[in-house]
């Protein structure tokens, strides 16, 4: 019985392909934006989780004021070379202290130039973050110690104002300053945010403060735990010793922040989860419509086919012949539906994870959920026009024009 009534479920809707497309539209449109969202979503996910454990797991964030829902604080002062030297002394386990003071800058070589961003800070900064030199050479002590104009430079930088030139020994200006530029950074391209890593200009601290930001203020302070050392152990350090140096008495809140990677990474990764769940819900809306479509279409075909329905019942066919017959031709059109949604989400999530430079990553679960869903919308939505005909009245249906 089941062959034969998807016999009559193909030949059915052969007859009448534009409506039979039509119909699945919905199911089709459904299944290729779940497939799609989820898709970009998980690739998004690991984009941003490969950038952040890029920076290590060992590293965390001392930043002046609170941070997040309820938590923002504008009027935290900043921190100084004072705040620096003392984590350097009285916190054990580190590997890198890297005071950061951070400004936007024109950056001047001959006829081209560019606004990039200005990192005043020390030769620690590139051991804590692991940024390797494609050429060139760090910080010297006495450059930081005097505030000397020496700078290194991001791919970005060199490429944008030298192209082909060499810079090593050059002098680049950064705003009203000349510096002397003493190597390049290797290539990190893009973080998860979007932010070009390689448009940037390193500077000593103490050159930063003086000539280009004009005060001795220290905006971020990384701090690199050594391998083997848990970083909540360092995180508790860090904040009973900013609490003291700060003057924070119990029951206060402090007025700083220090932030785990670990802790960053999951909750990027948990927030770029939540919206990928949310998007694909929504997505999943489109299918209830598509079902929506199958059943008014599967109603319409009951109608006109109201005499040949009396026929096959008058000549002995059981209702529950009649009604499989019209549940498998909706479950063909759902299923139909699916599998073309499939191959079309597919193409799209591979055509804007190229365009992002997101890894395409697939999720085989996403697809069997989707084809099963749109089958069970051919069930559920095709029962009610199949359960319609197959409790025609013979005598009835036979008198249908």
């Amino acid at each position: 019985m089941l062959a034969e009534s998807l016999k009559l479920a193909l030949r059915t809707i052969s007859r009448n392909p534009m409506r039979s497309f039509l119909t699945v539209l919905g199911i089709v449109i459904g299944v290729a934006a779940v497939i799609a969202l989820v898709t970009i979503g998980n690739g998004t996910t690991a984009r941003v989780t490969a950038d952040i454990a890029k920076l290590g797991s060992n590293m965390l964030f001392v930043r002046p004021g609170q941070f997040g829902p309820g938590r923002a604080s504008t009027t935290a002062k900043s921190f100084n070379d004072r705040d620096v030297a003392a984590i350097r002394d009285q916190i054990g386990g580190l590997r890198a202290v890297a005071p950061v003071a951070q400004s936007t800058a024109t950056v001047i070589f001959g006829g081209e130039s560019r606004s990039s961003s200005v990192i005043g800070t020390t030769a620690d900064y590139l051991v804590a973050l692991d940024w390797s030199l494609a050429s060139g050479r760090a910080f010297l002590e006495t450059e930081e110690r005097g505030g000397r104009a020496a700078c290194i430079i991001g791919e970005t930088v060199r490429t944008k104002l030298f192209g082909a030139t060499d810079p090593l020994g050059r002098a680049l200006r950064v705003g009203n300053v000349s510096c002397e530029v003493i190597g390049i950074l290797a290539k990190k391209g893009q973080s998860g945010m979007g932010t070009d890593q390689d448009d940037t200009v390193l500077m000593p601290l103490r050159a930063v403060q003086r000539r280009i930001i004009g005060s001795s203020d220290i905006g971020t302070i990384l701090v690199s735990a050594r391998d083997g050392v848990a970083t909540s152990k360092v995180q508790g350090d860090l904040e009973r010793l900013m609490r003291e140096r700060r003057g924070i008495v119990a029951g206060k809140t402090d007025d700083f922040s220090v932030n785990d990677m670990t802790q960053m990474l999951e909750t990027m990764a948990g927030t770029t989860q939540l919206l990928t769940g949310l998007l694909g819900a929504v997505a999943a809306v489109s299918l209830l419509v598509g079902g929506i479509g199958i059943m008014n279409i599967m109603l319409v075909s009951v109608t006109e086919r109201t005499r040949e329905i009396g026929i096959r019942l008058a000549i002995g066919a059981l209702e529950g012949q009649v009604l499989a017959q019209f549940l498998v031709e909706a479950m063909v059109l759902s299923l139909f539906g699916g599998g073309v949604g499939i191959l079309l989400g597919l193409a799209l999530a591979y055509g804007a994870t190229t365009a992002l430079g997101v890894p395409f990553v697939l999720s085989p679960s996403i697809i069997v959920i989707a084809f099963a869903f749109s089958a069970l919308i051919g069930v559920v939505f095709g029962y009610v026009p199949a359960r319609r005909a197959a409790h025609l009245d013979p005598i009835e249906a036979l008198r249908h024009e």
